[in-house]
């Protein structure tokens, strides 16, 4: 098969996985699409127990080499319709796993004997639940070294400039509830308005002051207090907060000055105020060893020119909850310069398909060289 027509069916199953497109948790039908093809190439397919996604191996070795691809999509508005939608790639991860696995198949004789390698289809990425269910399954309890990768957009990388590693940040988002009684609007003296404490929580959000050497933010995002009769000054409110940090230290520090402004309005008021964390997704621990394999694989495949240094990026993935869960697993994440506009999550983000035959080279080859 010509390098041409290799192309052909790659971009044919980008297109495929780009319109199977279901949100987290509810990756069904791309479930079955991946189970199908990766069939059709001989593979025994393992589904996971608790979850959509499943696994495959190439090869029979006690060393364990990993790929991850997340499989979910985002629940958007495109040209005025809420549907699920592929604008964080994870489309075209799928699409570079699966041509990984077609490239070492098509090398199997020339594999080290002592090396399996395993091709994990991660569902409830944007979630951030999908790593950590697979964690719990032990799908990576006998891993060695772990890769993963991401687009980028077009404001940190280039077409055909490649990175070793994301340094992404922590995230964590927490909901919120403020309970007391309502009051009709000629009498304010008679409870406290829920709205006056959830612009007191903002305002002491901002006054936040951690290690100027630290970057970090906390934003109230959402905020709900009240119904349709104007003159009823409400008691009860939820909100939702998201909060962001470089590093995991740093964000326990400003979960811990959250509480202690959620204490402080509590006793302040006298209204009861309750927060919950809800997706956690910590930042990136990175192994330098399985990035200097990931860098000499980009030289290799695509030239020192279009090597870049270490990404730092303040968005959040949740690849890394595997080696928060083990801290011994050594992993890195490649990023993928393809001209990525107007952004992720852009309802109309697209990017240079070509970049999809590099990814495959160069993964390909960082797996093989892995020791």
């Amino acid at each position: 098969m010509d390098e041409q027509t290799k192309h052909f069916n790659l971009i044919n199953i980008y297109h495929d996985l780009h319109e199977l497109a279901e949100i987290s948790g509810e990756e069904h039908q791309t479930t079955r699409y991946l189970t199908n093809h990766l069939q059709q190439l001989g593979l025994h397919v393992h589904h996971f127990k608790t979850t959509t996604g499943l696994y495959v191996e190439v090869g029979h070795g006690k060393r364990i080499i990993a790929l991850r691809a997340d499989i979910d999509a985002v629940d958007q508005q495109v040209n005025g319709e809420w549907r699920p939608n592929h604008s964080c790639g994870h489309d075209a991860h799928m699409t570079i796993a699966l041509g990984v696995i077609s490239n070492l198949l098509n090398r199997h004789s020339t594999l080290p004997e002592d090396h399996t390698y395993r091709f994990i289809f991660q569902p409830a990425e944007e979630t951030g639940l999908g790593a950590m269910s697979l964690c719990k399954e032990g799908v990576i309890d006998d891993v060695s070294m772990l890769f993963g990768m991401h687009l980028r957009p077009i404001q940190e990388l280039s077409s055909g400039q490649y990175s070793p590693a994301i340094q992404h940040g922590a995230s964590r988002f927490m909901t919120g509830t403020i309970t007391g009684d309502d009051a009709h609007g000629a009498r304010p003296h008679l409870n406290v308005n829920s709205i006056q404490v959830g612009m007191d929580f903002v305002a002491k959000l901002n006054a936040m002051s951690l290690d100027p050497m630290a970057t970090y933010s906390a934003k109230m995002t959402a905020f709900h207090a009240g119904g349709k009769s104007p003159n009823i000054i409400p008691g009860n409110a939820h909100f939702s907060l998201d909060l962001r940090a470089d590093e995991n230290d740093t964000m326990e520090l400003l979960t811990a000055n959250i509480m202690n402004i959620k204490d402080t309005l509590r006793s302040y008021y006298g209204v009861e105020i309750e927060l919950t964390i809800g997706d956690d997704t910590p930042g990136a621990v990175i192994d330098e060893t399985a990035e200097a394999i990931l860098s000499k694989a980009i030289v290799e495949c695509v030239g020192e020119q279009n090597l870049k240094p270490r990404l730092h990026t303040p968005g959040s993935d949740d690849f890394h909850n595997y080696t928060i869960y083990h801290p011994a697993l050594k992993a890195t994440m490649l990023g993928i310069g393809c001209n990525l506009e107007p952004g992720l999550h852009h309802p109309a983000m697209h990017f240079d398909l070509d970049q999809l035959r590099a990814a495959v080279r160069i993964l390909s080859h960082a797996m093989q060289i892995s020791t």
